[in-house]
């Protein structure tokens, strides 16, 4: 492996270890246990208040690898056929994992959950159908726009599950869960017709000799 294909995998240890995390105050609330602020509020996730800093570090962390791997791989030289499909299977991974967690505490609607997946697998698919051709497809503007609403979306569904965890919740809670699921509405619109763009290309481009 490169050094940016090293990058890029510690992006998939991060993922499992922010669901580990996330969930662990659901199956051991006693641990690390402490009252928190505003804990007479109806979703009391007493004692879940330690794995804000936790799961805010490991998500920047998995956004940060998914910009640095791409840009040490020019800088070095290093950009392969290997790595142009790594980088977007490592960034699935990591971002179903992360709306996982979110749509299990009901901060993102399942159902769009769901077409994200479609979406996401449907593009692996394609991509190998491009590797019988003889082309590794990279990732294309549509795909880098569908992930920077990914970023947006996750970050304000990561917000809403702290604000949930320190016992506010009331309106912060409600705006800030509405704007996470507006905007994976449109991050969804935008990855299905970044789909249609890359089947698209597989059906105009030639087998490669």
């Amino acid at each position: 492996m490169t050094l940016a294909d090293k990058v890029t995998t510690s992006r998939l240890i991060f993922a499992p270890v922010f669901c580990f995390i996330y969930f662990f105050p659901r199956f051991f609330p006693s641990v690390f246990a402490y009252p928190a602020p505003y804990a007479g509020w109806n979703f009391d996730f007493t004692g879940a208040a330690w794995t804000i800093p936790v799961l805010i570090i490991l998500f920047v962390a998995a956004q940060l690898t998914d910009l640095f791997d791409g840009m040490i791989a020019r800088k070095q030289k290093e950009v392969s056929d290997f790595g142009r499909l790594y980088d977007p299977f490592a960034d699935t991974l990591t971002q179903i994992t992360f709306f996982f967690c979110f749509m299990i505490d009901g901060i993102l609607p399942p159902a769009l959950f769901l077409l994200m997946l479609y979406r996401e697998f449907g593009i692996l698919f394609v991509r190998n159908l491009m590797l019988k051709k003889g082309i590794s497809m990279g990732a294309r503007l549509g795909g880098k726009i569908k992930t920077v609403a990914y970023i947006v979306t996750g970050s304000l569904a990561l917000l809403s599950a702290c604000i949930l965890r320190i016992g506010m919740g009331g309106n912060i809670y409600l705006w800030v869960s509405l704007a996470a699921k507006l905007v994976f509405t449109v991050s969804v619109i935008i990855a299905i017709i970044s789909f249609i763009d890359y089947v698209s290309v597989y059906i105009k481009t030639p087998q490669k000799n």
